[in-house]
């Protein structure tokens, strides 16, 4: 009984020290050595700044930014420690009142767009914490955009252009544009 009892203890001993020490040690370092910076967080600077992260979105309100899909998080939006969705079913009038809401923000801030409103642009995620919108969604505030910023729509529009990225490998997912990187493009601009 003895022998089995230590022949289990040293391979419960040995197995940890593998998958809790040895592989973990092992996958980080190669991960920080092949992908330094998506190890690090994928964290974007502006100088030697960390401004931000391009996984996590950021809560942009101001006229003259894009705007990012709303969070979900709380207490405050965009909380990486709180990442969830609302849990909130198509029939729960709770979405549709912040539903209500977030379309009249939208009409409120660009009274003159007649666009259709893209639905990302009003619905959380389901993590709350989206970094992208739909080129769509980008379109959509273009024009309040340029007009608060005084610049063209045209430019503006090859801004957005610029900060499209497409599907991965070309058949996964769909475009998107990272609102933080368009942000700082266009105050690089």
């Amino acid at each position: 009984m003895k022998s089995i009892m230590r022949s289990c203890l040293g391979l419960f001993v040995l197995l940890t020290v593998i998958t809790g020490v040895i592989y973990p040690v092992f996958v980080t370092g190669l991960a920080k050595t092949l992908f330094p910076s998506k190890a690090a967080g994928s964290i974007v600077y502006q100088g030697d700044q960390a401004i931000g992260s391009e996984l996590i979105g950021q809560n942009f309100t101001d006229a003259k930014y894009f705007w990012g899909r709303p969070s979900a998080t709380g207490p405050q939006p965009y909380n990486g420690n709180a990442s969830s969705g609302s849990n909130q079913g198509p029939l729960n009038p709770a979405l549709a009142d912040a539903v209500k809401g977030r379309i009249e923000a939208l009409q409120s801030a660009d009274p003159g767009n007649t666009l259709p409103i893209p639905m990302d642009l009003v619905t959380a995620s389901a993590s709350g914490l989206d970094p992208e919108i739909s080129p769509q969604a980008a379109q959509y505030q273009a024009s309040r955009v340029a007009k608060v910023r005084k610049m063209s729509i045209d430019h503006v529009n090859q801004l957005i252009a610029a900060n499209t990225q497409d599907r991965q490998w070309g058949i996964f997912g769909e475009p998107r544009v990272n609102v933080l990187k368009l942000n700082l493009a266009l105050d690089g601009n």
